[in-house]
């Protein structure tokens, strides 16, 4: 008889992971008895904690009212109060909010609405993309495209779309020479923006897109002080938008409801996704700035785009308790004190060991990077899998802790780091507990390497 297992593809087709068979706050429990920490979040998705009451009962509450009904055709409730929060919580800077089923979705969305913005003003000539290397903003071919995980497009580079360009990301630690400042570190950035609008035609460009903090990719690198504030200035003189890729950062995880709220600068479009419905179901959204939806509205008066289950209500009803509950328990003021916290507590505790380049973050949001040398900055071979590694280890009985590995952060092929991005109501306690296990689990890989 063939198991159930068997039929799942799974990422490593024939090594089935962990089951999990239960969950509760911060822990996973798999089939063999196992507590794991979860001190991602899986994906930064968990954000209020696994298995709430408030939010199942929420859901329970939406399917005894309406599980679904197509949105091109009717509206429900559910939705409705989802998009009036977002749009609120943006100050009325966002005007219109399309509910999709993921963060990829989210940002598939934003790219064709941009298209759509300059097509309606009379500019079809626009048809490119700026975008930033070592990015990642999802996994169909528009997202991947735009993206550059160099592992992730590989098999598929030659079917995907030639319309986009990338500069270098606003990286701090290997970006910044020698004695620069900020200042001139963000004008040098700017200049490179400049010249790849002028080198692709500044008025060919639709967008540039950028994640707000960096996730995985590049483990959760903030932008210095006035970074994006000089890069939207690049894109409104060339009449092009500003895209914000909020689908990690974003939804509280920075310590704002929106990351781009610490930088001084309001994007055109933006994208939230993981901590909206904090994984209690699927779902992403895409806020569209008012300028985009004039444009829309006095020209053909719709968006030229829709997905079977956009605006479903139970992942609607799903994220309106998540962020009732964020707001009602006052969580973003938790994840920037706790999220201070777990900064300190990670630089003092590991970032001196001599294998930790770097540990860089904000709110419940930090990445660890790994050098063979701290002085020179130097890699691990890629075929250590130093950050795979990493995340095993965490998983054995001694340490039972989900740490999120990514590489390619130094080049899209070399670099290794881990993102700890834990749920906005951790602890003081919970943060030296989380701690503690990556001490001992990065001790037990590098001291024994």
């Amino acid at each position: 008889m063939i198991s159930v297992q068997a039929r799942i593809l799974y990422a490593k087709i024939n090594s089935p992971p962990s089951k999990v068979i239960s969950s509760r706050g911060h822990y996973l429990i798999t089939e063999d008895g196992r507590e794991i920490f979860d001190a991602t979040g899986g994906a930064a998705v968990a954000a209020v904690g696994h298995n709430h009451p408030t939010i199942k009962s929420a859901i329970t509450q939406q399917l005894d009212e309406v599980a679904y009904c197509y949105s091109p055709f009717f509206t429900t409730p559910a939705a409705e109060r989802i998009a009036t929060f977002l749009t609120e919580s943006t100050n009325e800077e966002m005007t219109k909010t399309f509910i999709v089923s993921s963060s990829t979705e989210a940002i598939e969305a934003s790219l064709k609405i941009a298209r759509q913005y300059h097509v309606e003003r009379g500019q079809p000539q626009r048809t490119r993309f700026i975008a930033r290397r070592q990015s990642y903003h999802g996994n169909t071919l528009g997202a991947l495209a735009t993206g550059y995980h160099k592992a992730r497009r590989a098999v598929y580079e030659d079917i995907l779309a030639k319309n986009v360009s990338h500069v270098s990301p606003c990286y701090p630690y290997r970006g910044k020479r020698p004695g620069e400042s900020d200042e001139s570190y963000v004008q040098r950035l700017a200049d490179e923006l400049e010249r790849e609008f002028q080198a692709v035609g500044p008025d060919t460009v639709c967008a540039f897109i950028a994640e707000t903090i960096t996730g995985a990719t590049l483990g959760c690198a903030p932008p210095v002080p006035g970074y994006f504030p000089a890069i939207k200035a690049v894109c409104d003189r060339h009449g092009a938008l500003l895209i914000m890729d909020e689908v990690m950062s974003g939804m509280g995880r920075s310590g704002t409801l929106h990351a781009w709220e610490q930088e001084g600068v309001v994007p055109d479009l933006q994208t939230v996704a993981k901590g909206l419905g904090a994984g209690y179901a699927p779902i992403g959204a895409l806020l569209v700035g008012k300028k985009v939806v004039d444009a829309l509205t006095q020209g053909t008066g719709g968006f030229v785009h829709s997905q079977t289950y956009q605006g479903h209500p139970i992942a609607c009803a799903a994220a309106y308790a998540v962020q009732t509950l964020i707001q009602e328990q006052n969580l973003l003021d938790n994840v920037r004190v706790q999220g201070d916290y777990l900064g300190r507590l990670l630089t003092e505790r590991i970032g001196c060991h001599p294998n930790v380049g770097d540990v860089r973050g904000r709110g419940l949001f930090w990445g660890i990077e790994f050098v063979t040398d701290k002085e020179t900055k130097t890699p691990f071979p890629v075929g250590d899998q130093v950050a795979q590694t990493v995340h095993l280890t965490g998983l054995q009985d001694e340490h039972c802790i989900s740490l999120l590995p990514s590489s390619g952060n130094v080049d899209g092929t070399q670099g290794d780091v881990v993102l700890i991005a834990p749920a906005y109501n951790i602890t003081a306690p919970e943060v030296e507990d989380l701690v503690d296990r990556v001490e001992k689990v990065i001790e037990s890989v590098f001291d024994q390497s």
